[in-house]
């Protein structure tokens, strides 16, 4: 709730326990955005639910509400519509105040947490041995953008990357490189990334036709969780090849994080299976150890285990997902912890935060949120593959992204006559073309599958980051046109004449309440969704003035529209971060 909307909410609080006593403290007034703006800014709905209570029609009870409300340092004299809606129009002279305040904010209004917490960001983890494809994406970029956001209202963020770097896996790949191409074991970079991959395809297909293979690799995993000197130097050159390559795509898309695999809690397994034995959770159930779960059920309608330790010994995901999390509470002092995954494995958080629960490991100020998200589908609406029915590599599409952007500011720039360098050309393309995939993503809403099409994130007009950046990039065309230094505007006030203006500076006094609401929600399209519709203000703004009739204008018009321009570009470029996406000063 942003800060205009707080004082009216508490305006709205004591007109109801002045209108009908102290019995009503409390009471919400169900104050929310107008849907129409020509019915004003707010709307309190109050009055309807009330109307059984206390026996009354809700317009009678709508206006004993207004003649105790006080809200004249803010709005126009509320409004009583329809059935009994109250509403709301913000004073001009109030928005203006409101501007100047933020003017000199470089966080333009919008407070940090008043009580920052420690909050963990679980995503991306890719696999080790293996490429980051498209399905990657979402987790990394959903992912960062809700770590930079809670970054930015000052709660202390962990940002970490358990990757699978442990188990089976490596066994299978170690026992099949020895065979094969045993040089990988000892020396650093003897195979490049692609090689890798295909061999660990090969060793899997062995692995499933090879009995004798199977018994081989198993015997390579116990090597490596004994600390066998070999097989550990094998695998810390696997881990450290597939780190490089993924540290490539990290830069590329500007993701900054901490690798905590699965082999981080490895010696920390045992205690998790010692503690639920403890706790008298753990039944053995066909040799493994398991705990049975509330509301999972087979197809036989049978109880459903989560099991922790294999009949053979073993441990899996689960085990490993119980030792970070308590490690994450006990060690890390995480106060809430952000699991970014596909929808697919919301099962699985499920039933594990369900056993830590019942284990008793989850104290009462410690939140568990799982942050799912729908795939990526090509525009067949199928899941994306190359034409050998592979996942696309994340390098591959990001890359494509960046020679499209490039070859559309080619053409443009040919088309405007216009001579530009190669750095700067390449450098535009990079940041649209990376900025086109970040936003195409975070603007759904991730919950859903959404279609990846290139054509549609690259476009100029839409909800897409080129939009964006062309309208950021459109101010600061204004501001060398000009030679205005907007950091120079000092504190001339905001004089809003225009409905352009008005509504314009309405959406700016917005932005606190979008990042609360995404805080809370973990849903980064509602930030898109307010860039956007800001940049649609701006841009109706700047149709009706035009750059000229901003510089041209007679004062104090002229410096007042500056300050809007200014605040629009500050507000676009703060957002954007938020997204993870850098700005272009031209474009």
């Amino acid at each position: 709730m942003n800060a205009t909307q707080e004082k009216l909410k508490v305006q709205l609080e004591q007109a109801l326990v002045a209108a009908f006593g102290a019995d009503f403290a409390g009471v919400d007034p169900i104050l929310v955005s107008a849907s129409n703006p020509k019915f004003g800014d707010y709307q309190a709905n109050v009055a309807l639910s009330l109307s059984k209570k206390l026996g009354k029609q809700p317009r009678a009870i709508a206006g004993a509400i207004v003649e105790k409300l006080d809200v004249s340092e803010i709005c126009e004299p509320p409004e009583i519509a329809g059935p009994g809606f109250i509403n709301l129009k913000l004073k001009t002279v109030y928005l203006e105040a409101q501007l100047n305040e933020i003017q000199a904010d470089p966080r333009l209004g919008v407070p940090a947490a008043k009580t920052p917490k420690r909050e963990i960001v679980d995503f991306s983890s890719p696999n080790i041995a293996k490429e980051m494809h498209v399905g990657h994406l979402r987790s990394t970029i959903i992912g960062d953008s809700i770590a930079r956001i809670l970054e930015f209202l000052g709660h202390d963020v962990l940002r970490l990357n358990h990757v699978g770097d442990w188990g089976t896996q490596f066994g299978m790949l170690i026992a099949y490189l020895r065979e094969v191409y045993p040089e990988a074991l000892t020396t650093a970079n003897a195979l490049d990334i692609g090689d890798l991959v295909t061999f660990y395809r090969k060793a899997k297909l062995r692995f499933d036709a090879d009995a004798t293979f199977q018994e081989t690799a198993r015997q390579e995993v116990v090597r490596l969780q004994a600390g066998a000197e070999d097989t550990l130097h094998a695998w810390k050159l696997l881990c450290e090849q597939s780190r490089r390559e993924f540290q490539i795509i990290y830069d590329l898309l500007d993701i900054k994080l901490i690798e905590r695999g699965e082999s981080f809690y490895n010696p920390l397994l045992s205690g998790v299976v010692e503690d639920l034995e403890k706790s008298g959770l753990l039944v053995e159930n066909q040799g493994a150890k398991c705990v049975f779960l509330e509301g999972f059920t087979n197809r036989e309608g049978e109880p459903l285990p989560l099991i922790v330790q294999k009949s053979d010994g073993g441990y899996n995901y689960a085990t490993t997902d119980l030792a970070s999390l308590r490690y994450r509470i006990q060690q890390d002092q995480a106060k809430r912890i952000i699991y970014v995954t596909d929808a697919g494995q919301a099962n699985h958080f499920t039933q594990f935060f369900q056993v830590a629960r019942k284990a008793g490991w989850i104290p009462d100020d410690v939140e568990l949120v799982h942050v799912p998200f729908g795939l990526v589908l090509g525009e067949d609406g199928k899941r994306i593959k190359t034409r050998f029915g592979d996942s696309v590599r994340l390098r591959d599409l990001l890359d494509e992204a960046v020679s499209r952007a490039h070859a559309d500011l080619k053409s443009r720039l040919e088309e405007e006559e216009r001579q530009e360098t190669e750095e700067f050309i390449n450098e535009v393309a990079r940041v649209v073309g990376i900025s086109a995939v970040k936003y195409a993503d975070l603007s759904q809403n991730r919950t859903s599958n959404y279609i990846f099409s290139y054509d549609k994130m690259l476009d100029f007009k839409g909800n897409t980051a080129p939009y964006m950046l062309y309208a950021y990039a459109r101010i600061q065309g204004i501001s060398r046109k000009g030679e205005i230094n907007f950091e120079e505007l000092g504190n001339n006030a905001v004089l809003l004449q225009h409905e352009t203006e008005l509504a314009l500076a309405k959406y700016l006094l917005q932005l606190d309440e979008v990042i609360s609401s995404v805080e809370q929600d973990l849903m980064p399209n509602r930030l898109c969704e307010y860039l956007y519709e800001l940049s649609k203000k701006f841009n109706q703004f700047y149709d009706r003035h035009q750059g000229v009739q901003v510089l041209e204008a007679q004062e104090p018009q002229r410096t007042s529209r500056l300050i809007l321009c200014d605040l629009t570009a500050r507000t676009l470029k703060l957002g954007l971060s938020l997204l993870g996406i850098q700005v272009l000063e031209r474009m």
